[in-house]
């Protein structure tokens, strides 16, 4: 047996863990489908609960808000309670959730149900976390690399259903769809996955930074997602977003005087940990509020988009970097730990600015949006989906290992619905008496180049592991070393 970072590891890779490592997918599959499914079923939600554009890109924005929300508390969490009952925890939510979606007679029911189901989301850093406990580093990059490859959907399978269902049965059926899959999930992780020894002594949540956290995202978030709605300089969209802000500073206060704070002050500060944490927030942002809002509604668009259905969008523009993400997340996966998660991420970075900048100029044409779409498969759900989450794990602090990767993946939630609520904002703002206009759409999508264009800088300032001399015990994420330690 070898310990590294503190954390017992086999001495096998894979081998034997198979049955695990599908219990796992199930399980964040189920939360998943959820985000990817549902997009071009957005005009069919809008059309039978009645609602508008706005109300429709909020339910989204708080979906993946509570998604943050809920990595940052389940993952830390974790440490003293142990990853599988945090892990069922997600699982019994999310089935909630859904149901409420299903029977929701309004939006406002709706919107509860997605709330419930955003902070499922923890699953997947929860996932990695078991996995780097469980597996050596080669073992690791492979498991993530599996996992990531769900963080795009089902190999663009349930894109291509989600369209066919909402120009069916309608919305409702996505989250029967989601519900069977996440009961499945919930039944294989209580088999298959191991109990683990809690990776921390101290289960002490700090509350008080979790409240600050939770309130200064919601203001934020909520006040951008709505001041196009409410008016910009209303009282209350300022109200929403100078308390958010003024949450965010106080979670900030909190995490240097706290005694037992989220994330240590100092490790935050760090090259390892901001550059990496804003990266992560503004790839999705850009990526996610392009693909996940923006060109579902432009593609279904008659009047100045591309006039498709929901199964052809879906087919055409979901479907490709679903598919291609789930080959080349694994493979990602296997190069991670001997080229370094930091290249990766780099690498994906330069690669996404490039393919969504020629997807932005030639947004009216069909074929140039669906190939530079079906390239981002390879860079944005293969390299940077994969790259974040393993540079998150290797580089947590080993006596938190939930603390680094949890706020990782919390701001795979806050980019996410920091860029639904830029692109509905916009969006809407650039509407008239009729619909939705293409200046509309067009700001959009150089909203979300803008945000990949500061992720490119902020991952070029990520610490190269050479400089690195912390606390992980390890050389880096370019050569991985296993350090003995003695109980």
């Amino acid at each position: 047996m070898s310990v590294m970072d503190g954390r017992t590891r086999p001495g096998s890779d894979l081998a034997g863990r198979y049955g695990m490592l599908t219990a796992m997918v199930l399980a964040v599959l189920g939360y998943q489908i959820n985000a990817t499914m549902l997009s071009p079923a957005l005009p069919d939600v809008i059309d039978r609960l009645g609602t508008t554009t706005a109300a429709a890109g909020l339910s989204q924005t708080l979906f993946f808000l509570m998604a943050a929300i809920g990595q940052v508390t389940l993952a830390r969490l974790s440490d003293g309670l142990g990853r599988k009952p945090m892990m069922i925890v997600c699982a019994v939510i999310l089935i909630i959730g859904n149901v409420l979606c299903v029977f929701a007679p309004s939006i406002e029911i709706f919107i509860v149900g997605r709330v419930l189901q955003g902070v499922s989301a923890a699953m997947f850093t929860l996932s990695f976390l078991a996995l780097n406990q469980l597996l050596t580093p080669a073992g690791f990059g492979k498991a993530a690399g599996i996992i990531t490859a769900i963080n795009g959907g089902l190999a663009g399978i349930d894109a291509i259903a989600g369209g066919h269902i909402a120009d069916t049965i309608g919305f409702r059926g996505i989250f029967v769809v989601s519900t069977l899959i996440a009961i499945a999930g919930l039944i294989g992780v209580h088999r298959a996955v191991p109990d683990m020894p809690p990776a921390a002594r101290d289960s002490k949540l700090d509350s008080r930074g979790v409240i600050a956290l939770s309130l200064g995202l919601t203001g934020v978030l909520v006040g951008l997602a709505q001041g196009s709605t409410w008016g910009w300089t209303s009282g209350l969209t300022l109200l929403f977003l100078i308390g958010g802000l003024a949450a965010m500073v106080a979670f900030v206060l909190l995490q240097r005087s706290g005694a037992n704070p989220i994330i240590d002050i100092e490790v935050l500060a760090s090259r390892r940990a901001w550059p990496l944490l804003l990266t992560t927030v503004c790839t999705l942002g850009g990526a996610f509020g392009a693909i996940a809002l923006t060109i579902p509604l432009f593609s279904q668009d008659a009047r100045v988009g591309l006039g498709l259905t929901a199964l052809a969008a879906a087919v055409l523009f979901l479907t490709p970097i679903q598919l291609i993400g789930v080959i080349s997340a694994p493979y990602t996966g296997r190069i991670g730990p001997r080229i370094g998660w930091r290249r990766i991420v780099v690498t994906g970075a330069v690669c996404n600015v490039v393919i969504f900048a020629f997807a932005t100029v030639f947004l009216h044409s069909t074929w140039v949006l669906f190939t530079a779409l079906a390239a981002l498969g390879v860079t944005y759900g293969g390299f940077m989906l994969t790259g974040l989450n393993g540079l998150a794990v290797t580089s947590s602090p080993k006596d938190k290992p939930g603390s680094l990767s949890g706020l990782n993946g919390a701001c795979f939630g806050i980019g996410a619905s920091l860029g639904i609520a830029i692109a509905s904002a916009l969006i809407a703002a650039g509407s008239d008496s009729q619909g939705v206009t293409e200046a509309g759409y067009t700001n959009a999508m150089y909203a979300a180049l803008a945000l990949l264009v500061i992720g490119l800088a902020a991952a070029l300032l990520i610490e190269k592991p050479a400089e690195r001399a912390d606390d992980t015990g390890d050389a880096g994420d370019d050569e991985p070393q296993l350090v003995l330690t003695h109980h």
